[in-house]
């Protein structure tokens, strides 16, 4: 049995994308897809006095519609200096910036050498997800000649890759054919992402759809005690 999820790239995203990368034997990131505009591919949000606010990494998307999104460059090499003022800024009176805050920022430093925003993605997805204790493995769809088809990728890379299980979010239903999965002998999961408890958060109300750093510097290493993972 072998449990996959195939997903794009999001910037430093929540805790309910670590939840469903714990859960599973690997983690593909799809990133010969279509790069998305205004999406969470290249930003995220955290909290401030003022509410939530977007960090965002400028990436070059003039006149490139139909790029993809490993094809995705970053325009300004000062990007995560601005990032890192964000964080500081926001969350100097959080419970474990002194605990958390110079790991953050050693992540920073090194995510600056990367050209591309899927290296970046990836680049913090697996440091943080270390630092979670996660160990899940990360693959890439890119490596891979695939089949036509929206459904018809999925099960090839599922086929590919030795998975019997089959693990997507919930907005998947809304175009993925499950009959070719079943036909694959692959049984299909939908992620719940609902039944979340509050931690304790800066800048009242709560709100859990920010960047999981939130989480980290509210609760350092105990994060994981408000993941679904940290309670099996």
């Amino acid at each position: 049995m072998k449990k996959l999820i195939i997903t794009q790239s999001n910037y430093i995203p929540w805790k309910g994308f670590f939840d469903s990368m714990a859960a599973v034997d690997e983690l593909m990131l799809y990133d010969d897809m279509q790069y998305t505009r205004r999406d969470w591919r290249n930003r995220n949000k955290i909290k401030t006095p003022k509410g939530s606010q977007w960090m965002t990494v400028p990436v070059d998307v003039k006149g490139k519609f139909f790029q993809k999104i490993k094809e995705t460059r970053v325009n300004d090499p000062e990007w995560w200096k601005d990032h890192l003022n964000l964080l500081r800024q926001n969350y100097l009176h959080a419970p474990c910036y002194a605990e958390v805050h110079e790991q953050v920022e050693s992540w920073y430093q090194e995510a600056a050498r990367f050209e591309y925003l899927s290296e970046i993605n990836a680049f913090f997805l697996r440091h943080i997800a270390d630092y979670l204790g996660i160990a899940t493995p990360i693959t890439w769809s890119s490596d891979y000649e695939l089949a036509e088809g929206k459904t018809e990728r999925l099960v090839d890379l599922c086929i590919k890759r030795g998975a019997t299980d089959y693990y997507t979010g919930p907005a998947a239903k809304n175009y993925m054919d499950e009959t070719l999965f079943e036909q694959a002998g692959i049984a299909v999961h939908y992620w719940d992402y609902s039944g979340y408890e509050e931690y304790p958060q800066l800048y009242p109300p709560f709100d859990h759809a920010v960047s999981i750093l939130d989480l980290i510097y509210n609760c350092g290493k105990t994060a994981r005690t408000y993941m679904k993972c940290g309670k099996k």
